[in-house]
C-alpha cells in the first residue's frame, strides 16, 4: 500500500479525473486490503453474524442508507456548492432512485435534486467511478485496512471537483468478520481521521471537505467545512480546522 501511495503522482491523479468509469481498484489496495474486499463480498452474498450471534440475511447486508441521518445538512451543502452529480463511494446496497419515506417519500436522487448519481461498491462488483461534483462516503473508511487508508482517501478525492463528504464510525461495529474480528477494522480517534484527511487534501486544494465522525451510534460530530486552500489563505500559522 505505501509503495502504491508514493507512486500516485499528480500526473496519475489527473489521469483518473476522466468522466469514464475506472476499473481494477486493486491497484491501490494492499494484499490484506484485497483479502478484506473478498471477505466483504462474501458477507454481501451470504449475510453475516453480529457480535451477539444474530444472523443477518444477505438481503439486509449493507442496505442502510447512512447519509439520510444528515440529509437536511447535506441538501443545504449541495445547494451551497452547486452539486448536481454525486459518486457514492462504498454505496453498499443503497438505491438512490427508490422512493423512501426517509426522504419525504421521494428517492434520494429526487430529494437532493441531482442530475447524475454513480456508485462504487467493490464488495458487490459495482464500479461507476468517475469525475463528479461531490463524492460521498458514509461508514466506509473504518472498514478499510489501515495501510490502505491514505490511498483510498486519495482515490476518493481524485473524483471530486467541488466537495467531499465523509462519515467515519470511530467505534466497534455490531458485525463480525468470519474470523471473529470486528468488522470495523480501523477504529481510530476523530482527530486521527482529520489528520489523515488533512494530509491527503493538500493534493486537492480546491475541494471542500465535510467530515462527520461518531464515537457511538447516533453520536455524530461534524467538523467545520474546510479545504487546503482555506488553510493557505489563512493569515495564521495555527489553524484549528
Amino acid at each position: 500500500m505505501s509503495s502504491i501511495t508514493s507512486s500516485m503522482s499528480r500526473e496519475s491523479i489527473s489521469a483518473n479525473k476522466s468522466k469514464t468509469p475506472v476499473s481494477n481498484s486493486e491497484y491501490f489496495y494492499s494484499k490484506k486490503g484485497m483479502d478484506l474486499i473478498a471477505i466483504y463480498e462474501n458477507m454481501a452474498k451470504n449475510g453475516y453474524t453480529t457480535s451477539s450471534g444474530q444472523a443477518i440475511a444477505k438481503e439486509n447486508t449493507y442496505n442502510t442508507f447512512e447519509l439520510q441521518k444528515q440529509k437536511s445538512e447535506i441538501k443545504r451543502m449541495f445547494h451551497r456548492f452547486g452539486v448536481k452529480s454525486v459518486l457514492d463511494y462504498g454505496s453498499g446496497a443503497s438505491d438512490w432512485r427508490k422512493p423512501d419515506l426517509k426522504f419525504d417519500a421521494l428517492s434520494a436522487f429526487e430529494y437532493f435534486e441531482l442530475e447524475d448519481i454513480f456508485c462504487f461498491e467493490p464488495a458487490r462488483e459495482v464500479d461507476q467511478r468517475r469525475r463528479v461534483d461531490c463524492v460521498v462516503s458514509f461508514d466506509v473508511l473504518e472498514h478499510i485496512f489501515v495501510s490502505d487508508v491514505a490511498a483510498v482517501l486519495t482515490d476518493i478525492f481524485s473524483y471530486a471537483s467541488k466537495l467531499v463528504i465523509l462519515n467515519v464510525a470511530c467505534y466497534k461495529a455490531d458485525a463480525t468478520l468470519p474470523n471473529g474480528e470486528n468488522a470495523h477494522v480501523t477504529v481510530r480517534h476523530p482527530f486521527w481521521w482529520k489528520g489523515m484527511i488533512d494530509s491527503v487534501s493538500v493534493k486537492f486544494p480546491d475541494v471542500q471537505i465535510c467530515l462527520y465522525t461518531s464515537l457511538g451510534y447516533g453520536k455524530t460530530h461534524g467538523f467545520p467545512i474546510f479545504s487546503d486552500k482555506m488553510r493557505e489563505n489563512d493569515k495564521k500559522f495555527v489553524v484549528d480546522y
